[in-house]
């Protein structure tokens, strides 16, 4: 292959041998392992239930931010139940389990709970099964638990109408995987030199170059990044996700990564975003803290309170961030109950003075938490 051939990383002469200046990396290094280490110190004084609560906030973010980067919006109310279910926290009544959502929890859960836990095929396998229940993306037929096999051609990331495509990325053709990712799985497992941080940043970036399944390929290098952060950290719970704040950059994101994969092995661009990116969601860890710290006073103050399952849920959904305005028919919608129910719970949150009615009236009536509440 002449060297004007070699449009993507993978084709150069020195792949797979990263390269990137630690000097430049040194400080945003420095920077990300400070933001991590007072997070977690801010957590650690918290206790275990109000962690517990933060941990399940910041997992149920990631689980549907990292689907949310694919265009595929899933349920909170399933995801936050999913992962309930799974780490044993109680939130009350818990939403119908879907099993499309409990495979993408299983994959998240597995690789930050188990890092340490060696990565091997078998187990990619089975987080790929488990992001494709039906065997299915859409209506379209996968190749579910195994590496893709190009038998519709090249492995490409497109975009554009179907006359007027714009190829953004070719991965390395199917024959070469088997090679590619035992190369690619003996790296990861075994220890290396370099700093936990820029191996989480590589990890995602030689995964996703090599685009080893048919579809599912970003959420599972995302999972793998998660994985290698979590086998660096001395908690076993997580309180940021990376998945999130990928998906507030996500522009940034593919951009620098078409960019990346067009280039040579020096990824010195790619690992100061990604450190970047990781700092910026430690720092928004905070917000997930002051909600958990809100809710527990929220509930400390009404603990004497007798309310029921329905008035529970509902303020529950309020607490953790309410999309739109609470009316009586949208509580009557969520708690499945009729509408009549749903006016008498209102009412007597009222009238103890846990919910206020807004000031807009009329057919337009809508709840709130009590100030200060």
């Amino acid at each position: 292959m002449n060297s004007s051939d070699k449009l993507y990383i993978w084709q150069q002469d020195d792949w797979p041998h990263w390269r990137y200046d630690l000097q430049r990396l040194a400080p945003l290094l420095a920077q990300a392992h400070q933001a991590q280490g007072r997070l977690l110190g801010r957590m650690h004084d918290l206790g275990l239930g109000l962690r517990e609560q933060a941990t399940l906030g910041v997992l149920t973010e990631d689980v549907l931010k990292t689907s949310e980067i694919e265009g595929e919006l899933l349920n909170p109310d399933a995801v936050r139940s999913s992962i309930a279910r799974r780490l044993g926290v109680d939130i009350g009544a818990l939403a119908p389990a879907d099993r499309h959502v409990d495979g993408v929890v299983d994959m998240v859960l597995d690789a930050t709970q188990n890092p340490q836990t060696p990565l091997n095929a078998e187990r990619l396998f089975a987080w790929h099964a488990a992001l494709f229940p039906t065997g299915r993306s859409g209506l379209t037929a996968l190749r579910v638990g195994a590496w893709r096999d190009d038998a519709h051609g090249p492995m490409q990331v497109v975009s554009g109408r179907l006359d007027r495509q714009t190829v953004h990325y070719q991965a390395p053709p199917a024959a070469l995987l088997d090679a590619e990712m035992s190369d690619f799985l003996r790296w990861f497992n075994v220890a290396q030199p370099d700093d936990p941080l820029i191996r989480a940043g590589l990890a995602h970036l030689w995964f996703v170059t090599l685009h080893p399944f048919e579809d599912g390929n970003g959420r599972i290098a995302r999972a793998i990044g998660d994985m290698a952060l979590a086998r660096a950290e001395p908690a076993a719970q997580r309180f940021y996700s990376l998945s999130a704040q990928v998906q507030r950059e996500r522009k940034d994101y593919y951009e620098l990564l078409e960019r990346t994969q067009k280039g040579g092995l020096d990824v010195s661009d790619w690992l100061t975003w990604f450190l970047g990116c990781l700092q910026r969601a430690i720092q928004n860890a905070e917000t997930t803290l002051a909600d958990v710290l809100a809710k527990a006073r929220f509930w400390q103050r009404w603990a004497g309170t007798p309310m029921n399952e329905r008035q529970i849920k509902l303020l529950n959904r309020l607490l953790d961030g309410f999309e739109g305005k609470l009316t009586s028919s949208k509580w009557a919608t969520i708690a499945k109950c009729s509408a009549d129910t749903a006016l008498r719970d209102i009412s007597d949150l009222v009238e103890r003075g846990v919910l206020v009615k807004a000031e807009a009236g009329g057919r337009s009536t809508h709840y709130e938490l009590t100030p200060g509440s």
